[in-house]
C-alpha cells in the first residue's frame, strides 16, 4: 500500500474516533470518550511515526488505555447534600 493512502487510512480513522466521541455525555462517560479519543490519535501518530499498519494498531491500542484510563480519573465525583428523612435522620441525596 502506498505511503498516502496509509495516512489517509489512519487519519480517517482518527477523524471516524473524534466524531463518535462527540456523540456521548462527556460527563458520565469521560472513560469512553478518553479511550475514543486516544484511540483514534494514537493510530494516527502511530501510523505515521511507523509507516506501517501494525504501528498504527499498536498506537491506537496504547492510546485507547491511555485516554480512558485519564477519561475515568478525572471524572468528576457526584455532589451529594445531606437531607433529612421522615423520622429526623440525615441521609445523603443527589443534589
Amino acid at each position: 500500500m502506498e505511503r498516502s493512502k496509509k495516512k489517509i487510512i489512519v487519519a480517517a480513522a482518527a477523524v471516524m474516533a473524534l466524531a463518535a466521541a462527540g456523540c456521548t455525555q462527556q460527563e458520565t462517560n469521560r472513560a469512553a470518550v478518553g479511550g475514543l479519543v486516544g484511540g483514534g490519535l494514537g493510530a494516527l501518530t502511530g501510523g505515521l511515526i511507523s509507516h506501517t499498519p501494525t504501528g498504527a494498531l499498536v498506537g491506537a491500542a496504547v492510546g485507547a488505555v491511555g485516554g480512558a484510563a485519564i477519561g475515568a480519573a478525572t471524572t468528576p465525583k457526584p455532589k451529594t447534600c445531606t437531607a433529612y428523612d421522615s423520622n429526623g435522620q440525615a441521609v445523603k441525596v443527589a443534589c
